[in-house]
């Protein structure tokens, strides 16, 4: 064995560990050995083609850092990991998640319908913000992410991280002065004799979790909604939703107090449901930096069984 393959020593003071098991596959070393044996011996579902494929997009990884040599000497008490995420050429991992903008400072990303953006009492694992922090930790376990927003967990689309705790904290603490625009694309039931409109009432939550509308103000929260049909067939309503305030199942909640719920939106009394999953996408957001008053607007594609239900190739 060349003197020069020397063992790759972990970023932190202890051999990296990985909070969720789901996503990287873990072995300790416990003697010496060659990675490409070691490999073969303990994942043994795995053909020498399946390792080179892997070692070749920097996957497998020792101690965190990614190896690309087959015969790259293992020391006892090596921790080797087989990482879900590949590696473009220019070294950043790809997440599972599809990304839509990423700098220094934010992450964006088109979350799809049935995650949750944070972990629940039921759900810690399979998240969002699980999936990105497991993202940035690939290239230095140090990094972090920060939700800066929620979407519902059946709702598809725009979600933004901040990768500081102070960004994060400028954005939500002027959210509603900072974003210009929140617009999601909704399929509701029916045909709306009013093709377009605004909804304002005062969002309030019952015992059971739900929230229901008031008009009275000291009841709950202000939200205002605008709604734009953009297309109709014989059942369903296709809409662009702008919302000025985001509470909490604020477009499921005011869709149902117009007569025409959210399609799939079962928690609302909704019992249609033609695209197997909530008719509801966040498609734009539209924000300015909080310091340095940069511009940014990000724009998720319309799901395409959205645009098959209408017919439609996209919506502008």
């Amino acid at each position: 064995m060349k003197e020069n393959k020397r063992r790759v020593k972990s970023r932190n003071s202890s051999p990296r560990t990985r909070p969720n098991q789901k996503l990287f596959k873990e072995k300790k070393v416990n003697s010496n050995v060659e990675l490409l044996t070691f490999l073969l011996d303990n994942f043994t579902s795995m053909s020498r083609n399946n390792i080179k494929k892997l070692l070749a997009n920097q996957q497998i990884l020792v101690n965190g850092a990614a190896v690309r040599q087959f015969d790259f000497l293992l020391a006892k008490g090596d921790i080797v990991s087989i990482s879900p995420y590949k590696v473009r050429k220019d070294g950043k991992r790809v997440s599972k998640l599809k990304i839509l903008y990423e700098d220094d400072e934010l992450i964006v990303i088109n979350k799809p319908a049935g995650l949750l953006t944070i972990a629940t009492d039921k759900e810690k694992e399979q998240t969002a913000y699980r999936l990105m922090m497991d993202y940035v930790r690939e290239e230095n376990p140090k990094n972090r992410v920060f939700v800066v927003h929620r979407l519902d967990k059946e709702t598809s689309g725009v979600l933004l991280f901040s990768k500081s705790e102070n960004l994060k904290d400028l954005l939500q603490d002027r959210w509603n002065d900072l974003v210009q625009t929140r617009e999601y694309i909704a399929i509701c039931e029916g045909i709306f004799n009013k093709k377009e409109g605004t909804r304002v009432s005062y969002l309030l939550p019952t015992k059971t979790n739900l929230m229901f509308s008031s008009h009275k103000p000291n009841d709950g929260q202000k939200a205002i909604t605008h709604y734009q049909v953009i297309e109709e067939n014989e059942e369903y309503s296709i809409l662009k939703v702008k919302i000025d305030t985001g509470r909490k199942n604020q477009i499921r909640v005011h869709m149902k107090d117009l007569g025409h719920n959210v399609v799939g939106d079962d928690k609302y009394g909704s019992e249609k449901n033609p695209i197997n999953r909530l008719g509801l996408h966040a498609r734009v957001l539209e924000f300015e930096h909080p310091v340095n008053d940069k511009h940014f607007k990000f724009i998720a594609d319309v799901p395409k069984e959205f645009l098959d239900l209408f017919c439609l190739k996209k919506i502008k």
